[in-house]
């Protein structure tokens, strides 16, 4: 089948090579305009572009999608079937009706649940033990499509969004390329969202990066996993100076201290007491202008007292 790929992370580059591995022809690849990145600011290639051009595939970087320019190109492609996974751009209607077999998604959720820009975080920040990948037609509404297919997986209690990140890319793939044999060969469901399911997962910010342990140190445990790899979870509480928190694990040991207090320091890691009686340990951290490191190297040149 002709098909038009449009993706610009990490997350998508699975779903490119699927199709390629599996002969379609990929007519050409629609991926993000490239970014300047790091300290020399220099323009940096999406992934997705990295793999085109490492198959040889046409690849298309449109800065506006609604000028007209776009929709000439992409008829003048003539993909039977655009196939768009994390693109980041939303698709005008005119696109969305081009290809004579339509335009599907590969979400990263369990539609309807998670509609948006970051259905992994909010999996995990929700406390969510399973999640999935979602194949779907695309309509003019975000993420609101009828689908055509889901794999569910469980969620690991100490699974990190940037874990679980890889992992659903990999499903996304394999997903893909048996929807795409459907649609090829005319067995392709279509099962409207039930709108009763629909919840959403916006766009994350630092505003949900500060730690409050008065909640219970499961919240926080998902708080920290949730939030990787942007944009991390911090606290003040634990030395008076900012620490982001990169692991940790929930205790089975109950505290009466006050919520944020250290209970404990040593190899094992740092102890702090959470809400509910509940206790956190930090195993993996990073203060400011230092590496990411294990909290008991951190310890070895930072003791932290403990009150009382």
């Amino acid at each position: 089948m002709r098909i038009l790929f449009m993706g610009t992370p990490d997350f998508a580059v699975p779903s490119l090579e699927a199709l390629l591995e599996a002969g379609h022809e990929v007519v050409g690849v629609f991926t993000q305009p490239d970014k300047p990145k790091n300290r020399g600011m220099k323009l940096q290639p999406t992934p997705v572009k990295v793999c085109a051009q490492a198959h040889n595939v046409p690849v298309f970087q449109p800065v506006k999608l609604r000028d007209g320019t776009a929709l000439e190109l992409i008829q003048t492609l003539a993909p039977e079937l655009i196939v768009v996974a994390a693109y980041g751009r939303i698709l005008p209607d005119e696109i969305l009706s081009a290809p004579s077999k339509g335009c599907i998604n590969v979400h990263s959720s369990l539609l309807p649940r998670y509609r948006g820009a970051a259905p992994i975080n909010w999996a995990i920040l929700n406390g969510d033990q399973e999640t999935g990948v979602t194949i779907m037609h695309m309509a003019h509404d975000l993420d609101a499509g009828d689908i055509i297919a889901q794999t569910v997986t469980p969620i690991d209690p100490n699974e990190s969004a940037e874990m679980l990140y890889t992992r659903l890319a990999q499903i996304g793939g394999a997903l893909l390329v048996e929807t795409v044999a459907q649609i090829v060969d005319g067995t392709a469901p279509r099962t409207p969202q039930d709108s009763a399911g629909v919840t959403f997962a916006p766009m994350l910010s630092r505003e949900l990066s500060p730690i409050d342990w008065t909640r219970p140190a499961q919240a926080i445990h998902n708080q920290v996993r949730g939030l990787l790899p942007w944009p991390t979870a911090t606290t003040e509480a634990i030395t008076g100076a900012p620490l982001k928190l990169f692991d940790t694990r929930v205790l089975d040991r109950h505290s009466t201290a006050a919520p944020g207090t250290v209970l404990s320091t040593g190899k094992e890691g740092i102890d702090v007491a959470c809400g509910d009686g509940t206790v956190l340990r930090i195993l993996e951290l990073q203060a400011v202008g230092k590496k990411r490191m294990k909290a008991a190297d951190y310890l070895r040149g930072n003791p932290i007292p403990l009150k009382g």
